[in-house]
């Protein structure tokens, strides 16, 4: 399984940027997909998850300004990400399982500390 970021980079205050993630190697329709995001020094952050139904889940901290998709024909997910904050500045990077943390968990939001099995390299995103 590879996962490929790409899309991050610097903007300003307010701008918006999109970024995605090229998966390969696992059949992608079933599996569960996050974006998290990492702070040296802080806790990562789960963003944004989607399941294998389509059930989605954000962050307070994003929620009405990111929004997570997933094209299995490209077998790309994206998050388009608009209105950046400078507190949005960290490495993102996506993520997938088979399973991922269930439909409980995205409901109450309470999925970030789930494992998942594969994990990209990540791209970072600067905001200023």
């Amino acid at each position: 399984v590879q996962l490929v970021e790409s899309g991050g980079g610097s903007v300003q205050a307010g701008g918006s940027l999109r970024l995605s993630c090229a998966a390969s190697g696992y059949t992608r329709s079933s599996y569960c997909m996050a974006w998290f995001r990492q702070v040296p020094g802080k806790e990562r952050e789960g963003v944004a998850n989607i399941d294998g139904d389509g059930m989605t889940s954000y962050a307070d901290s994003v929620k009405g300004r990111f929004t997570i998709s997933n094209d299995n024909a490209k077998n790309t997910l994206y998050l388009q990400m608009n209105n950046l904050k400078p507190k949005d500045t960290a490495l993102y990077y996506c993520a997938t399982d088979p399973e991922g943390p269930g439909p409980a968990a995205l409901a109450r939001g309470d999925w970030s500390g789930y494992e998942f099995l594969y994990a990209g390299q990540g791209t970072q995103v600067t905001v200023s």
